[in-house]
């Protein structure tokens, strides 16, 4: 399966991979080393010819760097994390597709951030 917008080794149109592929699991996160939304980090380490870049969301927060795999709107990172406060659960702001909360538990391997340093800011 192919998707325009997003690269990997998907099972569907909406970004679930072979790797992540529950219910929620329908982001990508965008990798600075190719500029490319990848479904997930064994992807890109599967498929790219080159090493994982991360963005800097601190210093790039006007970078768009997730994907909804639904709708295909792109955000910011902080616009992302701020779906979880207004709607009591990530989710699109455009088309209010849930996400999957545990990719917080991968931030660190797709973001450079001072977020990550202090695991009480991760949900």
């Amino acid at each position: 399966m192919t998707d325009p917008y997003i690269k990997g080794l998907m099972v569907d149109d909406q970004s679930r991979c072979i790797h992540w592929n529950s219910e929620l699991d329908v982001i990508a996160f965008k990798f600075k080393c190719c500029d490319s939304y990848y479904c997930c980090h064994s992807c890109h380490e599967e498929t790219a010819d080159h090493p994982i870049q991360r963005y800097d969301i601190d210093a790039e927060s006007n970078t768009k760097v997730v994907i909804c795999g639904v709708c295909k709107n792109e955000m910011t990172f902080q616009l992302y994390r701020d779906s979880d406060a207004k709607h009591k659960g990530l989710s699109c702001p455009n088309c209010n597709a849930a996400f999957n909360p545990k990719c917080s538990l991968h931030y660190d391997i797709y973001f450079k951030s001072s977020q990550f340093d202090d695991p009480c800011n991760l949900k």
